[in-house]
């Protein structure tokens, strides 16, 4: 669970995140634009995306949570961080938001064609299954991740999809690993400690 203290200010809460209150709360769904404009919702929308945000304002302390996911806060300096949008919990209300299309790897994973990038200064909430575990990646090791245990990365990163296509996949006694997120460059990646979905393999 996260407990914000607001004094008067503004942050952006998935919508439905809400588990309790002290103080004076205003809770505000964002309309069909998700503060991000017209553009934005219609690539969300296309993107498949489903996210949905509500402007939290007040004087107080909210308490957020997503099914007792764990809670971990990241902060951006003027860099952006993607995330996938059901790990994305809370945000300062002046960060700034949208869609990334990413292409093979939705169609890869069924997890869309977009994720979700934030950027600005000020503090992200992301959630994971399990504790998230932060891997730093450097040109000298570049990293691979199976795509249903991302959350998300930040910095200056490439992010490419691996396949591997071999005789065990071809004969369908593959390990479940053969598509990957490969990243290389300088940064952080956020992964957790569990599969969401199913196991996948082309």
């Amino acid at each position: 669970m996260l407990a914000v203290d607001l004094a008067g200010e503004t942050i952006r809460a998935l919508n439905g995140a809400m588990v309790a209150y002290e103080g004076r709360m205003a809770f505000k769904r964002e309309g069909m634009t998700g503060g991000e404009g017209l553009r934005g919702a219609l690539k969300r929308k296309i993107a498949g995306e489903g996210m949905t945000l509500m402007d939290v304002t007040g004087e107080g302390t909210v308490y957020l949570a997503n099914e007792a996911a764990e809670v971990t806060l990241v902060q951006l300096t003027g860099d952006t961080l993607f995330v996938e949008s059901e790990s994305l919990l809370a945000l300062d209300g002046g960060l700034r938001t949208g869609v990334q299309f990413i292409g093979l790897r939705g169609m890869g994973t069924g997890q869309g064609l977009a994720t979700t990038k934030v950027e600005g200064h000020g503090t992200v909430a992301i959630v994971s299954d399990g504790p998230a575990i932060v891997l730093e990646v450097t040109p000298e090791t570049p990293l691979s991740v199976d795509p249903h245990a991302y959350v998300g990365h930040h910095g200056q990163l490439r992010q490419d999809v691996v396949t591997d296509v071999n005789w065990r996949t071809v004969i369908g006694q593959g390990s479940g690993e053969s598509v990957q997120f490969r990243y290389q460059g300088h940064g952080l990646v956020y992964v957790q400690p569990a599969e969401r979905g199913g196991i996948l393999e082309i």
